[in-house]
């Protein structure tokens, strides 16, 4: 039965009851014509076909050839194939490698700058509980000298209450008394007395504190905070170029400074982060200096070297380090940039450099 049906008629069928050795089954039979095995290749429609497709319809076809016949190119293809891959298994596998070394040595950075933000927010902290600190000071003293004179009232009414005491007993005495002279002694007492009471409270204390409050602007407080500049992340993009981007000017750097010659001429520029802060690195052709160019604190800053001839070509080193070309006197020199520039070491060599 298995031979009679076209779907199971290439079958392999073998008997079970000894060993069995499997055969890999290379009869392939057409979707189309299920009773036909695919032997040819039509290299114009890139398919695999049987004899009566050929017939039917590959007949206008130029190149039909038998699949056996391309078997030997088609296996030295795919041994090209495998080297191929072989090779970019090896490229890749050195590829990963070596970024799994580089997120070792690119998460240091990123700790750093962590820390960074932390300490720039500590210190700015340290700001305000400073001014807290001066606030509650400020406070307490005055406090402390209000409460002291509220304190010295009660003590001056307490005394004013016991002299008026004593007074009301003695008048009380003298009243009662039937001596004469003792009315009149009394009485001229009480008058004494009384001018001597009415001069007391008369007297006032300069700069009495008569009450204290505290007036913020609360407007003023969220714009300082709102402008409180603790940093920027700033990204930079490996070999990518937005050819689509307009050029948008950022800002223009006068080159010429004080003590310059002439006017300045920047023959080549590089652009360094040191310790947070962006610096512009220029060669001054016709001034014989380097100069650097930052915003520290938001303030400008600058810093001129002057060299022995004239700059030409500056490559950067390291990230706080740039080589200079001086013409004339054929050497090259190196120097640190802190923003402010320091000149490290100076090279003579046997040929002018311009590049």
């Amino acid at each position: 039965m298995h031979q009679r049906i076209p779907s199971t008629r290439h079958h392999d069928v073998v008997d079970l009851s000894g060993e069995t050795k499997v055969k890999v089954n290379s009869k392939v039979i057409c979707k189309v014509h299920k009773n036909k095995r695919i032997k040819y290749l039509c290299e114009d429609c890139k398919t695999a076909v049987c004899q009566t497709c050929c017939t039917i319809h590959h007949r206008k076809c130029e190149l039909v050839v038998e699949i056996e016949s391309e078997i030997p190119a088609m296996k030295t293809e795919l041994r090209k194939n495998i080297k191929n891959l072989l090779k970019k298994h090896d490229e890749m596998k050195t590829h990963v490698g070596k970024q799994t070394y580089k997120v070792g040595e690119e998460l240091a950075p990123y700790v750093q700058i962590e820390s960074n933000i932390k300490s720039a927010s500590l210190t700015a902290i340290e700001v305000i509980k400073v001014k807290e600190l001066k606030l509650l000071s400020e406070l307490k003293e005055m406090s402390d000298r209000h409460i002291g004179q509220l304190k010295a009232d009660i003590k001056s009414g307490e005394m004013s209450v016991q002299m008026y005491q004593q007074q009301t007993e003695l008048i009380d005495q003298a009243l009662q008394s039937e001596c004469d002279m003792d009315v009149y002694e009394m009485y001229l007492g009480c008058e004494v007395c009384d001018v001597e009471a009415v001069g007391v409270v008369e007297v006032k204390e300069k700069g009495r504190i008569d009450m204290i409050t505290f007036r913020q602007d609360t407007d003023k407080l969220s714009r300082a905070l709102e402008d409180l500049h603790l940093g920027e992340i700033h990204v930079q993009y490996d070999d990518v170029l937005d050819l689509k981007a307009a050029p948008v000017l950022q800002d223009t750097i006068d080159v010429t400074v004080a003590g310059d010659a002439g006017r300045g001429d920047p023959a080549d520029v590089t652009v360094l982060e040191v310790n947070g802060t962006d610096t512009v690195v220029v060669t001054d052709y016709n001034n014989n200096s380097v100069k650097s160019f930052y915003t520290r604190n938001s303030q400008p800053g600058q810093s001129k070297l002057s060299l022995g001839g004239r700059p030409y070509s500056i490559t950067r080193l390291k990230h706080n380090q740039v080589a200079v070309t001086v013409l004339k006197t054929s050497q090259i020199v190196t120097v640190e940039v802190t923003p402010d520039l320091v000149l490290l070491l100076t090279i003579t060599t046997n040929k002018q450099y311009w590049v």
